[in-house]
C-alpha cells in the first residue's frame, strides 16, 4: 500500500474517530515535563505557570492568564490544547481539580538532582524516588484508547518488528522476548541496516512498533516509516508524540521521563517508562489471548525447569 493511499485511509479513519478524552487532572504536570522542551518559549511560560501554580491560574481567564505570563490569548489556548484539553475552559476545570488534589496532600514530590558528591544512601532514594514519579507520569498521561488499539493489532499480526537503538533497542528486545514466549512471531534487530531490510518485507497484517524517546532516532524512523509505506500498522512509543516519527504511527504510546542531568542521561531516564509501556502491552495482549497464552508460558517454563534446579552430583 502507497503512503499516500495510506494516509487517506488514516485521513478518513480520523473523521471519525471519537476525540481523545481530555488528560486527568494527575497528569498535567506530566503532560507539562513531557512536552515543554518542543514547545516554544511563550507556550511554555505558560506550561509553567499552570503547573507551578494550578490554584492561581484556576483562577484566571483567559486573558489573564495571557497577561500574566506576558503571552497573547491565542498563545494560551493553543497550549491548552496541546497539553490535551479541548480549550482554555477545560484545562481551567483541570487546575481546579488538580489544586484541590493538592490541598488534600496529593502533590507530587519534587526531587534533586544526583550529585557527584551524594552518598549511595542518597543516590539509591533519589533514584528510587526519581522511578516512581516516573511510572507515575507515564501511568498518567498515557492513552488508554491508544494502547487498546496497539494491543488489538498486536494480537491479530502475523508478524511483529520492533525498532529500538541503544537502550531503546534493549527495551524492544524485552519486549519480543516475552511475545516469542505466548506464541506470537516477533523480531527486534540491533542492526539499523537488517531493520530496514526486514521492514520492506512488512505488508497489511503485520505490526511494526519504533521505541524512541527523542522521536527524531534516524536509525528507529527509517524502518517504520519503510514499514508504514508497505502497509503495516505502525506503533510508536516516544516521549516527544510530536516529533518525526509521529508521522509514520498509526497510534502513538506516549511516556514521561525523569529531569535529565549530567549523571542521569536520557537513555537512563527513558527506560523506565517504556518498559512500563511494553509491559502494558503484553499484559494486554496476554490476557486478550489466554487459551494460547497461558498453556504457552507454562510449556516454556517447564523446558527451563531443570536449569533452575540444583544439579544431582553422582
Amino acid at each position: 500500500m502507497s503512503s499516500s493511499l495510506k494516509e487517506t485511509f488514516k485521513d478518513a479513519a480520523v473523521e471519525t474517530r471519537p476525540a481523545p478524552t481530555p488528560p486527568a487532572p494527575a497528569a498535567l504536570a506530566a503532560k507539562v515535563r513531557t512536552l515543554g522542551p518542543s514547545m516554544t518559549r511563550s507556550m511554555q511560560r505558560v506550561a509553567e505557570a499552570v503547573a507551578d501554580d494550578p490554584a492561581g491560574c484556576a483562577a484566571l481567564t483567559v486573558t489573564g492568564l495571557a497577561e500574566r505570563t506576558g503571552t497573547s490569548e491565542a498563545t494560551v489556548v493553543r497550549t491548552s490544547r496541546l497539553l490535551g484539553y479541548p480549550g482554555y475552559r477545560d484545562l481551567r476545570l483541570a487546575l481546579a481539580a488538580l489544586a484541590a488534589q493538592q490541598e488534600a496532600g496529593g502533590a507530587p514530590a519534587v526531587t534533586a538532582d544526583i550529585a557527584v558528591d551524594d552518598t549511595l544512601t542518597d543516590v539509591v532514594a533519589k533514584l528510587a524516588q526519581e522511578e516512581q514519579q516516573c511510572l507515575a507520569d507515564t501511568a498518567a498521561g498515557l492513552d488508554v484508547t491508544q494502547l487498546e488499539a496497539a494491543v488489538a493489532a498486536l494480537v491479530s499480526a502475523r508478524r511483529i518488528d520492533v525498532y529500538g537503538i541503544g537502550a531503546s533497542n534493549l527495551v524492544g528486545q524485552d519486549l519480543v522476548q516475552k511475545l516469542l514466549r505466548i506464541g506470537l512471531i516477533a523480531h527486534a534487530p540491533a542492526d539499523p541496516h537488517l531493520a530496514v531490510t526486514n521492514a520492506v518485507q512488512m505488508r497489511a497484517g503485520d505490526v511494526a512498533l519504533a521505541i524512541t524517546h527523542s522521536g527524531r532516532t534516524t536509525d528507529v524512523i527509517e524502518p517504520l516509516r519503510v514499514a508504514f509505506d508497505h502497509g503495516a500498522t505502525t506503533i510508536a512509543i516516544t516521549g516527544r508524540p510530536d516529533g518525526e516519527i509521529a508521522s509514520y504511527a498509526d497510534h502513538i504510546l506516549t511516556t514521561s521521563t525523569a529531569r535529565e542531568s549530567e549523571l542521569r542521561p536520557a537513555a537512563m531516564s527513558s527506560r523506565t517508562s517504556q518498559l512500563l509501556v511494553v509491559d502494558c502491552l503484553f499484559i494486554g495482549v496476554a490476557q486478550r489471548t489466554y487459551d494460547i497464552a497461558a498453556p504457552a508460558l507454562s510449556a516454556s517454563y517447564e523446558a527451563l525447569a531443570h536449569r533452575h534446579s540444583p544439579r544431582t552430583h553422582r
